[in-house]
């Protein structure tokens, strides 16, 4: 059986003998449909940031699995963490099927391989209190049905994210988040709405991770990595909204600090480096609950 999204979508039938225009429209259209199909699966992505908050607060890490166009979604998607959060290089780690060459150029016969699977799961190296998320639009491909099948069997939450609700890993997995996003405008490219449909769902869930772990204030991105002239302009202008602290003073913090959470802490709170850091700690890094 076809999966949702291999089928032939009568809206674009004749997207070939259009211009450039109509053809962007054509596009355009069907990717409209895309947040309305994962706003039906909010509450499953909403269920899969809380439970997986509770196993990083234990130690857990979370890992991305996916062949093809999916496992590049699941690369970008995971190294965007560390820079935008500060967040250590191992919590999110992603796996493609074919590994590094696959990133750039197609592997045969590997989004098929469960050798593949059972040595990226090797290299994950899956316990309970981790997190193991499959992404496929078909949800079929034995890579991805072998991976989840394994991170059950050692008891880790498992989460797949897939276009077709018959999706194979279906069976394996603890949160189902599958938007339906209806056939491609050019049949069988799943790298389109299917995959900005992985995109949304897996933004949302590290995201909500983040946040939960303490790595914003308020909707400020105040873990951000403080390693070049750009990102040490957004730093001071966070310090300063956040606190209301001006100049040299919030300059001086944020130098001395090399971090916006810690300096927010020493200017709103009048203390050192150190005890600001001590009050993080009691706090379990969330601002939010030292600066209300």
């Amino acid at each position: 059986m076809l999966s949702v999204t291999e089928k032939h979508n009568p809206d674009t039938v004749d997207i070939d003998l259009q211009n450039g225009e109509n053809i962007a429209k054509m596009i355009n259209n069907e990717d409209k449909k895309v947040a309305l199909a994962v706003e039906k699966e909010i509450s499953k992505i909403g269920l899969a940031i809380d439970e997986i908050t509770e196993r990083v607060k234990k130690g857990g890490k979370i890992g991305y699995f996916g062949a093809g166009t999916s496992g590049r979604i699941c690369i970008l998607d995971a190294s965007e963490m560390p820079p935008t959060y500060s967040a250590d290089k191992d919590l999110f780690q992603a796996f493609i099927a074919g590994r590094e060459k696959a990133i750039r150029e197609s592997v045969e016969n590997s989004e098929d391989s469960i050798e593949m699977a059972r040595l990226d799961m090797a290299d994950f190296h899956v316990f309970a209190k981790d997190t193991v998320i499959a992404v496929s639009a078909s949800g079929n491909p034995r890579y991805v049905v072998e991976v989840l099948r394994m991170a059950k069997y050692k008891k880790a939450l498992t989460i797949a994210v897939s276009s077709n609700p018959d999706a194979k890993m279906k069976e394996y997995a603890d949160i189902f988040i599958c938007p339906i996003v209806g056939p491609e405008a050019v049949t069988g490219s799943s790298r389109m709405k299917a995959g900005t449909a992985q995109k949304m769902v897996l933004n949302m869930i590290s995201t909500g991770v983040m946040i939960k772990t303490g790595k914003t204030y308020k909707n400020y991105m105040i873990d951000l990595s403080v390693s070049n002239e750009k990102l040490r302009a957004r730093a001071l202008r966070f310090i300063k909204e956040i606190t209301g602290v001006e100049g040299e003073k919030a300059e001086s913090a944020l130098a001395e600090a090399q971090s916006v959470k810690i300096a927010c802490v020493m200017l709103s709170k009048n203390v050192s480096k150190t005890e600001a850091e001590k009050l993080l700690v009691e706090a379990g890094g969330i601002l939010r609950k030292i600066i209300l």
